[in-house]
């Protein structure tokens, strides 16, 4: 399966890259992985409702032109829903199974995802109803998704 990260935003801590690049290479032998990172927007100091939305939905544009027509598409948001990481493992799989060979995942930037990214999302996905920074958000779904090939496979993971 090959799988796509789209991100909003890039990463500056070496500690965050340090991780992603070690996850990525953990996942190299359960998947083919590619990370797309599309430029975020400045959000002003007290931006109004409406600048929030049009932030949104211009970053939700740079999304939207990274996804690939067939691709089963995975939104991380607050309001989406919680597995086990059993459960992902099942999803997985079962997508697999199904013969989607095109899996993109999505996080979005400070603000969250755009309206039109998530009416595209063919599930919602949320780790915890708090909110994470982006970039940590980048390393837990990364060591999730590494998780969920181990238990696939049969192999041993930490419980």
């Amino acid at each position: 399966m090959k799988i796509t990260l789209v991100t909003v935003g890039k990463i500056k801590e070496k500690f965050y890259t340090d991780a992603i690049a070690e996850y990525t290479k953990r996942l190299s032998r359960y998947c083919k992985l590619e990370i797309v990172q599309v430029a975020d927007e400045k959000t002003p100091d007290k931006a109004s409702e409406t600048e929030e939305r049009q932030i949104k939905e211009r970053e939700g544009k740079r999304v939207l032109a990274q996804i690939k027509e067939g691709a089963y598409v995975i939104a991380l948001a607050i309001q989406g829903e919680m597995l086990s990481s059993e459960q992902l493992a099942g999803k997985l799989e079962r997508l697999g199974i199904e013969g989607q060979s095109q899996l993109v995942l999505v996080i979005g930037g400070s603000l969250g995802l755009s309206e039109e990214v998530l009416r595209r999302a063919d599930y919602q996905l949320s780790f915890s109803r708090m909110t994470f920074p982006h970039q940590l958000m980048r390393v837990i779904l990364l060591e999730q998704l590494y998780r969920s090939y181990r238990i696939i496979q049969g192999e041993p993971y930490h419980k």
